[in-house]
């Protein structure tokens, strides 16, 4: 039995949290394979991320884990392409090596260039440290703008309806969560191509059940 049939029959628990960006990836990933999986949810304001429980599975304290069986992953991107990987289909990376390359470099900007300094823990040290509220959205507000317009400009010159195709991938699913973070902070979102994205991929099914509004812990 190859591992995606393996896989078919295992059970799998994603903790998150309805509000963090990183769980919302991987949400859109199961929801875009058609997965089933049960939900914890650990409040991230109410640092129930750092329970002993939770640091057992993860010890960084930080949402998203997936547990599969006996085994828990942990960081949203490995999860993402490790689902990718036992369940192919529909893909979220191209299969050419060249082009899954730039699909992955415009997803790492989101997830190691952005989303990394303009979270709640490194806001919550912005804060510690001495700087008022305002300079802390402002911090906030400048590296979800510089970044996205960085974002932008690895995509292909096309029209086509997602990031890099017809159908929504990694890209699209690293995009969307970081654009509810945009809103929050009151980025200029000043990419018309990237609102158009946003709005293909939120009229699919997956892109609804997945939205942080959608989930069972939403306040």
């Amino acid at each position: 039995m190859i591992e995606s049939e393996f896989m078919a029959h295992m059970s799998m628990t994603l903790h998150g949290y309805f509000r963090s960006t990183a769980a919302y990836r991987v949400r859109l990933a199961l929801a875009l394979k058609g997965l089933e999986y049960d939900n914890v949810s650990h409040h991230l304001r109410k640092n129930e991320q750092r329970a002993p429980a939770y640091l057992a599975l993860n010890p960084q304290g930080m949402v998203p884990a997936l547990v599969v069986g006996d085994d828990v992953l942990t960081q949203s991107l490995a999860i993402c392409e490790y689902l990718d990987e036992v369940h192919p289909e529909p893909e979220l990376l191209p299969r050419a090596p060249l082009a899954r390359a730039k699909v992955r470099a415009a997803a790492q900007v989101i997830a190691c260039d952005i989303h990394p300094i303009q979270n709640l823990k490194i806001l919550d040290r912005l804060r510690a440290n001495g700087l008022g509220e305002d300079a802390v959205k402002q911090w906030a507000r400048d590296v979800i703008e510089e970044g996205l317009a960085a974002f932008e400009a690895l995509l292909p010159r096309t029209d086509t309806p997602f990031c890099f195709g017809e159908t929504p991938g990694l890209a699209d699913i690293l995009l969307v969560p970081q654009l509810v973070n945009a809103r929050r902070f009151g980025a200029t979102l000043r990419s018309a191509r990237i609102g158009e994205i946003e709005a293909n991929c939120l009229a699919t099914e997956a892109f609804q059940r997945a939205r942080p509004e959608a989930q069972p812990d939403a306040e």
